[in-house]
């Protein structure tokens, strides 16, 4: 029930006039100041209290929102969880399916290596038939240098051999030949010059594609090239 603090102060101020006695208008006086302070007080209580129950309502409802975002959010994390899961999942099987292609294709290198030489041999039969060589009869030469004896211990040292007429002519099959292969080829062929104990009778390259730095550095070392095409 609301307390009527405009009746509450008529009836102290009709008491007030009514007392007689010094003493008993002193104390109606100290009640209608009573109630004065009782009146402010309350009504700044109410304020209060008013004011309170508005932030708590607010609050209550800020925490609604955050519930359903924390919801939301919890939600799409364990969404992503599930997707990071399945990538997870691809990454493991592509990884292994990588590793077999490496596998499959290091092995497949292997063979194609030797096939593409007989290849470009076969290929360029008729120019390298002009120079004296049979193409069928090029053969694979392979030193290792254990002790280090002709090049760096334990160097592997490859090259195609062609052996006619107690004449060698040492042979490099490229698909694209470079300028460092002329120079490694130039190299190793000392090298198997000393390790065969004679002297080649012709060092020749032989390309699909040569750089023309690579053409330009062979003649200057007296390699003799066959070759498709030159590369600018």
């Amino acid at each position: 029930m609301e307390l009527d603090w405009q009746r509450l102060e008529e009836v102290v101020t009709r008491a007030v006039l009514r007392a007689r006695s010094e003493e008993m208008r002193e104390m109606a006086e100290a009640v209608k100041l009573l109630a004065s302070y009782m009146r402010e007080g309350f009504e700044g209580t109410f304020k209060i209290l008013e004011k309170h129950s508005q932030l708590l309502e607010e609050h209550s409802k800020l925490l609604r929102e955050h519930s359903k975002f924390l919801e939301e959010h919890t939600r799409i994390l364990e969404e992503h969880s599930k997707i990071l899961e399945g990538h997870g999942r691809r990454l493991e099987e592509l990884t292994r399916a990588v590793g077999e292609l490496k596998v499959a294709v290091g092995s497949l290198g292997r063979r194609w290596g030797r096939d593409l030489e007989r290849t470009v041999l076969e290929l360029y039969r008729h120019a390298l038939e002009e120079r004296g060589i049979e193409p069928g009869r090029v053969e694979k030469f392979i030193y290792t240098d254990v002790d280090g004896r002709f090049y760096r211990r334990g160097a592997r040292i490859e090259v195609d051999v062609y052996v006619h007429d107690e004449k060698v002519y040492l042979v490099e099959v490229k698909s694209h030949a470079e300028l460092e292969d002329v120079e490694w080829f130039y190299e190793k062929a000392g090298i198997v010059e000393k390790i065969l104990g004679r002297k080649a009778e012709k060092l020749i390259i032989v390309a699909v594609n040569i750089d023309k730095e690579a053409l330009e550095r062979a003649k200057e070392l007296g390699i003799d090239t066959v070759y498709g095409a030159v590369i600018e």
